[in-house]
């Protein structure tokens, strides 16, 4: 979920996609992942899921840093008059692509392909190679696309030129407005480039698609992270020496650790150990496989870390992310509340967002809830532990001291 787009030239890897398959390779590879080095890198397995019969389908792969992997998602949908819209395109794997041409073959091509952000380069660096898979289909892009450290064209950043545009302010003017409606959020400026979100509201199964804004946490680790558990056997350690048996217990245990991660960074349920003593007790931990990062275990548990993971985890309960809460949308809270009200005024029945949980059962109510942090005097203040934050106020302290971010404004 980054608020930087690096600057990727994803035009040679669109090239490039299109002679891959005169290379052998395995049916979930992905030989571009140099573009973004995102765990796992070059292999990524994909998961189908119907969600609403012959209507509508999720895809996930996992993407992550340090074994802290969450799943990240694309979503299908089948138009009325035939054929398909894709919001938020991942790797087109073999795989992928295989189980994408599956429902192509039973619902009609590829028509629209949407990319719902400006700032996710996790999202954004697919979708060139996506469509270049897809040769009829029609680009749809978040307005205000930028790059960092150049502002670039959207061909340059492997767009295709002809038939990419930018999504019209107005959803009554797009090609597929008789199904979708659609709010944008932003543009929100923080300095390097803007913040931009765009929800997508499917009338006919009543399913609103997000990207970032708002998510839940599973308690237990979905499919798509238990194909391969290294992960979570890495995070369900205590002890650099501990040898961890792979069983659901020790797993759902490495991925509520790992989530603490993904969303604080630093959560206040760890303690880092001195660098000095992490090395050494590498040097003598049983296991320095590459799968293990050499033995290097930086970090020690607390005994009461649960409690955190339980306020985050929140019984299933809707939230924004705190990096979201923290660093981007308090610069632009009368703006995020007002397209979260336009949201809200959309009567959906589930929610699918890009990553963690999917699909949410979740109406409007549970939805506008979810930015009520943004309100004064707003019981969502002592939801999630401030203890927790304290990483990324000290990442907002020094983006604001240099200049860089503006300061938050005052809640609603």
């Amino acid at each position: 979920m980054d608020t930087i787009c690096i600057f990727v030239r994803l035009d040679q890897i669109t090239h490039q996609l299109s002679t891959q398959s005169r290379y052998p390779a395995r049916d979930w590879s992905w030989r571009f992942w140099y573009a973004v080095p995102l765990y796992p890198y070059g292999k990524r397995r994909t998961l189908r899921t119907e969600v609403v019969k012959d209507t509508l389908w999720t895809f996930e792969q996992i993407q992550g840093i340090f074994y802290v992997v969450v799943p990240i998602r694309m979503t299908i949908v089948k138009l009325e008059e035939g054929g398909l819209l894709v919001y938020a395109p991942i790797a087109p794997t073999r795989e992928c692509l295989r189980l994408v041409n599956e429902i192509a073959a039973a619902h009609g091509e590829v028509k629209y392909i949407i990319l719902p952000t400006v700032s996710g380069i996790e999202h954004k660096v697919f979708v060139g190679p996506f469509a270049q898979s897809f040769p009829k289909a029609q680009v749809f892009v978040a307005p205000h696309q930028w790059s960092f450290p150049l502002n670039l064209p959207l061909s340059w950043l492997g767009l295709p030129a002809r038939r990419t545009h930018a999504l019209p302010a107005d959803s009554a003017k797009a090609p597929f407005a008789d199904e979708f409606d659609y709010a944008i959020l932003g543009p929100i400026h923080l300095g390097l480039g803007p913040f931009e979100e765009v929800a997508f509201f499917h009338r006919r199964s009543r399913t609103l698609l997000v990207t970032d804004t708002v998510l839940a946490v599973p308690k237990e680790p979905p499919a798509i992270v238990q194909l391969d558990p290294t992960a979570l056997l890495f995070h369900a350690k205590d002890h650099v020496f501990d040898t961890v048996e792979d069983t659901p217990e020790n797993r759902r245990k490495g991925w509520q650790r790992m989530t603490l991660f993904a969303f604080y960074f630093r959560p206040s349920a760890i303690e880092i150990t001195k660098i000095g003593q992490s090395v050494q007790e590498a040097l003598k931990a049983p296991d320095r496989s590459k799968s293990n990062y050499f033995g290097w275990f930086p970090f020690q548990w607390k005994t009461d870390w649960q409690r955190s993971f339980q306020a985050l985890q929140g019984n299933g309960r809707l939230f924004v992310a705190p990096i979201l809460q923290a660093l981007i949308l308090n610069r632009s809270p009368q703006a995020t509340i007002d397209w979260a009200n336009h949201v809200a005024s959309w009567d959906f029945q589930r929610i699918i967002p890009c990553h963690l949980d999917s699909p949410l059962d979740a109406d409007s109510q549970q939805f506008r809830q979810a930015f009520a942090f943004l309100e004064k005097n707003s019981p969502e203040d002592s939801l999630l532990p401030q203890a927790d934050f304290e990483l990324l106020r000290e990442v907002e302290a020094g983006l604001i001291r240099r200049g860089i971010t503006p300061p938050a404004k005052e809640k609603v």
